[in-house]
C-alpha cells in the first residue's frame, strides 16, 4: 500500500462509519500516556473507577462536554454503556410511561428505533420518507403526531442513508408538547444542538466522540425519574444521574478517550470560529468538495435529496456497479480505507467525520476522478 497522500507519510485516510477514525493528536497523547497516566503509575484501563485519579478525568470530561456543545445547566450529562442499539430499548425504558411515543422514519437507525421501541410502549410512525426509498426527509408539516406521546424520536443523521436533518424539528410549532428526543451518534459535534428545541440527545461515541464502548446521553432533568418498573437499574437514567455515572463501573477508557477527544475539539480554529463552530465550518467544506465532484460527474451518483444531504457520511455509487471491487482495491492501494457502502445499501459510502482533515477529502475526490478517468 502506498502511502504517499497521508497527514504524516504513514497513516492511511480512514472513511469508517464507525468505530471510525480519531484525530491523531489524540492516539498519540494516550499512546504517550499509556503506562503510566500523569505519574500515578497506572493505566487508565488499571484504575478504579471509584479513586480520585479516574475521578477528575470523569468530571473534567464532563465538563469539557458540557462547554463544548453548550449544554445548559439543567440538563444531565450520563455516560452510559449500550451504544445507539441499547440506549434504542434504554430511552423507552425511561421515558415512554408505557404510552405512546411517536417516531419518524428516516433511515435505517429509526427504524431500528421504532422496532425496539414496540417492546416497551405504543410506538407509532409519525411520518415517513419509506416510500422515498429514505432519499428525503419527510416534511414535518405532514408529521401526524400524537396528542399525548410521551416523547417523539428522530436520529438527525442517517449513518447508512446518509441523510440529516439541517435544522431539528420545533415540535411546538407542530402543536405537539412532547419531549423531542434525537439519536446524534454519527453528527455529534460537528454542528451546535438547539437545547430549546432538544429534550433528550443519545449517542455511541464511536463516530466522532472516541473509541465504541461508551454511549453518551444528554436529558433534560424533569425527564428523570419516570422509568418503567422492568428497566434494569444500571439503565436508570435517574440512578445513574444520581451517581454521576458511577453507579455500575463505567467504560473508563472511553471517557478517558472521549475526555481528550473534548480538548482537541475545543483548542480547533477556523476563520475566527472555535471548537463546534470551527468543526461546522471545516465540515461544510469537506462535505461541498466531495458532494461537488460527485454532482459534476456523470460516472458517480449521491441519490439523496440535495436539501438533506449529510455532511458526515456521503453514500455515493459507481454508474457501472461491476467497477466496485476494482475501485475498493485501488482505494486501498491509495491509502483510502473502509470505502465500501453498508450491506444493506450497497455502492460506496464516504464517513467524513470531524477526526477526518480536508487533505483527506481532497485525496479522495483526487482518487475518484483518476479512476474516472482511467475507467471511463
Amino acid at each position: 500500500m502506498t502511502q504517499q497522500q497521508t497527514p504524516t507519510g504513514k497513516r492511511p485516510y480512514n472513511f469508517s462509519a464507525g468505530p471510525a477514525a480519531m484525530p491523531e493528536a489524540v492516539l498519540q497523547r494516550a499512546a504517550a500516556e499509556m503506562l503510566d497516566w500523569q505519574g500515578s503509575g497506572m493505566s487508565v484501563m488499571e484504575m478504579s473507577h471509584r479513586g480520585k485519579e479516574f475521578g477528575s478525568i470523569c468530571t473534567q470530561a464532563e465538563a469539557d462536554l458540557r462547554m463544548l456543545l453548550a449544554i445548559p445547566s439543567n440538563f444531565h450529562i450520563l455516560f452510559m454503556q449500550g451504544g445507539g442499539l441499547g440506549e434504542n430499548a434504554i430511552v423507552p425504558l425511561n421515558l415512554s410511561r408505557g404510552k405512546t411515543a411517536d417516531f419518524v422514519i428516516t433511515g435505517s437507525w429509526s427504524s431500528k428505533s421504532h422496532k425496539e421501541a414496540q417492546r416497551y410502549c405504543a410506538a407509532r410512525v409519525a411520518a415517513s420518507n419509506a416510500d422515498d426509498q429514505h432519499t428525503k426527509l419527510p416534511d414535518p408539516a405532514t408529521w401526524q403526531l400524537s396528542k399525548d406521546a410521551s416523547y417523539v424520536h428522530v436520529c438527525s443523521n442517517e449513518t447508512i442513508n446518509g441523510i440529516e436533518f439541517q435544522q431539528l424539528p420545533d415540535l411546538a410549532a407542530l402543536g405537539s408538547s412532547a419531549p423531542l428526543v434525537i439519536d446524534f451518534s454519527s453528527h455529534v459535534a460537528s454542528r451546535s444542538v438547539d437545547w430549546s428545541r432538544v429534550s433528550l440527545a443519545f449517542g455511541g461515541a464511536q463516530k466522532n466522540l472516541g473509541p465504541a464502548g461508551l454511549t453518551i446521553v444528554v436529558v433534560r432533568d424533569d425527564l428523570l425519574g419516570h422509568a418503567l418498573e422492568i428497566c434494569p437499574s444500571a439503565f436508570n437514567y435517574k440512578t445513574v444521574a444520581d451517581n454521576h455515572s458511577m453507579y455500575n463501573t463505567p467504560p473508563t477508557w472511553g471517557i478517558y478517550m472521549a475526555g481528550l477527544t473534548f480538548k482537541w475539539l475545543l483548542e480547533q480554529t477556523e476563520d475566527s470560529h472555535t471548537g463546534v463552530a470551527a468543526m461546522e465550518q471545516r465540515n461544510i467544506a469537506k462535505a461541498k468538495l466531495l458532494y461537488d465532484f460527485i454532482d459534476g460527474s456523470d460516472f458517480y451518483a449521491n441519490r439523496i435529496d440535495p436539501g438533506c444531504r449529510s455532511r458526515m457520511n456521503v453514500p455515493f455509487f459507481l454508474a457501472d456497479e461491476g467497477r466496485n471491487e476494482a475501485f475498493l482495491a485501488g482505494a486501498r492501494e491509495a491509502g483510502l480505507l473502509q470505502l465500501k457502502g453498508h450491506k444493506s445499501v450497497g455502492g460506496m459510502r464516504a464517513s467524513i467525520y470531524n477526526a477526518m482533515p480536508l487533505a483527506g477529502v481532497q485525496a479522495l475526490v483526487a482518487y475518484m476522478r483518476e479512476f474516472e478517468r482511467s475507467h471511463a
